[in-house]
């Protein structure tokens, strides 16, 4: 259990580590042309590495394919980010009963990270995927608010508007680091089984599967 709380300590270490104190003021101007933006204050736009799309995606790109580039990354963040924990807390905790009684399967029986595909029924996979897509398609909804991924969860409204910036960019950036994280946990697990590398490292024990 200790070598679980160390691996999900180290995570939501490195996820704070991105936490900005004030918006980065780079001293660029939007223009007025809607063909010709730059996107050096927006959010998440912050030290060390400022305004950063080495893939040019943002070149010549309105304010609407910003916003929907945005969403994608909070949407994929926000995903992440329960996929981490998801997978720290498997490892130690499994829901009690059957997952499938016809198939004599309990939740216990599941193996963690990717490999819980191969252990999963074919029609749990079904009902995994029809609820994602009802979620999807009917309660996570971009609001009309001009904030992307604003999904009219109010629980800001009573922060000032600095504070509002720094909520949006902590949650930014912890997506961020969370992608980066489940990308490694799913890498290494394929690797040599060992997903929790900083364990390692340290030289703290633990069993996967």
């Amino acid at each position: 259990m200790f070598s679980k709380v160390l691996a999900l300590a180290a995570v939501a270490g490195m996820a704070s580590a991105f936490v900005p104190s004030a918006p980065l003021q780079t001293g660029v101007a939007k223009s007025s042309s809607a063909l010709k933006m730059t996107f050096e204050t927006e959010v998440g736009a912050q030290n060390p590495l400022g305004f950063f799309d080495p893939l040019g995606l943002l070149d010549n790109a309105d304010q609407e394919r910003f916003d929907r580039l945005r969403f994608v990354e909070l949407k994929h963040g926000r995903i992440s980010m329960l996929a981490v924990v998801g997978h720290l807390v498997q490892n130690n905790v499994r829901l009690p009963g059957y997952i499938s009684t016809s198939a004599d399967l309990k939740f216990a029986d599941i193996p963690n990270g990717l490999a819980a595909f191969s252990k999963i029924p074919p029609l749990g996979v079904v009902q995994l995927v029809t609820f994602v897509g009802l979620l999807e398609a009917g309660v996570w909804k971009q609001q009309d608010s001009g904030i992307p991924g604003d999904f009219g969860l109010r629980w800001t409204q009573n922060f000032t508007e600095e504070e509002k910036y720094q909520k949006r960019a902590i949650e930014l950036n912890n997506g961020r680091a969370a992608m980066m994280g489940i990308l490694a946990l799913m890498v290494h697990e394929k690797l040599d089984n060992h997903p929790y590398v900083i364990n390692d490292l340290v030289g703290a024990s633990y069993t996967f599967n």
